[in-house]
């Protein structure tokens, strides 16, 4: 099918191009013209993206799908092209048939690729090694313990020379299993008001501190998920600056929220790693803003039963997928952040990281494109969301920006 979506404002971070009403031409799933129309194309299809942004498909380096159908569906409707899922599913994806299993899948739903993370240990238990070259192959970008620690350093040594051998990238969410274990909420003068448990700031900068020596010393490419503290995010920059191989995220609620957000108890607030105070949110934010980190939506649908219940019973987590480009373009506009630059955050950064020739819009590039209506405005209700997480601490209220088409090799696959 051949395409033209026209009148929009084309927006490719990646190839530093922003142009008003200027014309994309798609045939056989990929871009075939930007602003002239290659000789001989005859659009089947036309889309009006008068008012609207053209922009790269998001790329999440973070979901769970808890139901693939649901979840697919929900990151089209976001704008997401590409979703990064991590391991700790039931089961692990441990074994090259699940991962293989779940790609495939994905392919026959026909909406947002699918990117698995593969399980570093066997059930994500931190002790041996998974079949890391068999997961390869089924089709997992890198390889991760998800939000579970790998306990024996001695383990993670060998798992990062191994992977370094390789050339795999190594995915870790930075904590400290024994300063964290107990703790619900940032440890600090929220948490003591509220009589919950803490996690200090140093459950992170150990873990990360840890990390950073052992890529010093294995040369392993290490990519840390969700930074929440500015001491953490200090110590990815400085070893960025050393020239080493690692990149970091932060999610998109850690940008715009802070452990005083918890309220009185609101269940919502509840994350891993825990929402930090407001130096660790503007130290995030300048990062993001500077380009050192990545933007996810850490995406964890919850059941309502989970969330009904008290602060430190409830699961943490909150759906991001449908929320992840309204939320990123909230940030920008509150920290004085260009729409290119914020878009990078969610397009060609995550690309770059997962080292895949994606999240642009030069000649030649899949057809994997978002146009959105950076005005339009909805309120968040769980009717809103195709989800079947319904949990979100932004529940109520108004979110700018909506999508109106979502394109994936060439084919549209939402449109409002």
């Amino acid at each position: 099918m051949n395409i033209e979506i026209s009148n929009g404002r084309v927006i490719c971070p990646k190839n530093g191009v922003d142009r008003d009403n200027v014309s994309v031409y798609i045939a056989h799933g990929r871009i075939v013209g930007l602003g002239e129309a290659p000789k001989g194309f005859v659009a089947t299809q036309k889309v009006d993206a008068a008012g609207c942004v053209v922009s790269p498909g998001l790329i999440d380096l973070g979901a769970r799908l808890n139901s693939i159908e649901a979840e697919l569906a929900a990151a089209v409707a976001g704008g997401v092209t590409s979703v990064v899922v991590p391991p700790d599913a039931d089961p692990p994806l441990d074994e090259p048939e699940l991962a293989d299993r779940l790609v495939h899948r994905g392919d026959e739903i026909g909406k947002a690729r699918v990117l698995p993370l593969g399980a570093l240990t066997l059930g994500l238990k931190g002790e041996r090694l998974a079949e890391l070259a068999g997961l390869k192959k089924a089709g997992c970008v890198a390889f991760s313990q998800a939000s579970r620690p790998v306990v024996d350093t001695e383990a993670l040594l060998r798992a990062m020379e191994y992977a370094a051998t390789f050339g795999f990238a190594v995915w870790l969410q930075p904590q400290d299993h024994w300063l964290s274990r107990n703790g619900i909420a940032h440890e600090g003068e929220v948490a003591s008001r509220l009589g919950l448990a803490g996690i200090p700031v140093a459950a992170e900068t150990i873990a990360v501190g840890s990390i950073i020596q052992l890529v010093r010393d294995t040369g392993c490419r290490v990519h840390l998920t969700r930074i929440s503290s500015a001491a953490g995010m200090s110590l990815v920059q400085r070893a960025a600056k050393e020239g080493l191989p690692i990149s970091c995220d932060v999610g998109v609620h850690h940008l715009l929220l802070t452990d005083n957000d918890i309220g009185y108890f609101n269940p919502h607030a509840r994350f891993v790693p825990p929402l930090r105070g407001q130096a660790d949110r503007q130290a995030l934010s300048d990062a993001a803003a500077a380009g050192t980190a990545a933007i996810c939506s850490d995406h964890t649908p919850v059941g309502a039963d989970d969330k009904l219940l008290p602060f430190g019973e409830a699961k943490p987590g909150a759906t991001g997928l449908e929320v992840l480009l309204p939320l990123t373009l909230k940030w920008a506009e509150t920290a004085g952040v260009a729409l290119p630059a914020a878009l990078a955050r969610i397009t060609s950064a995550p690309a770059e990281i997962l080292g895949l020739d994606s999240g642009h819009l030069a000649l030649g590039a899949r057809a994997d494109i978002c146009v959105f209506d950076p005005n339009a405005s909805w309120q968040l209700t769980p009717e809103a969301l195709r989800s079947r997480g319904k949990n979100s601490p932004w529940t109520g209220y108004m979110m700018t920006g909506k999508v109106r088409h979502t394109l994936v090799d060439g084919r549209i696959v939402y449109t409002t």
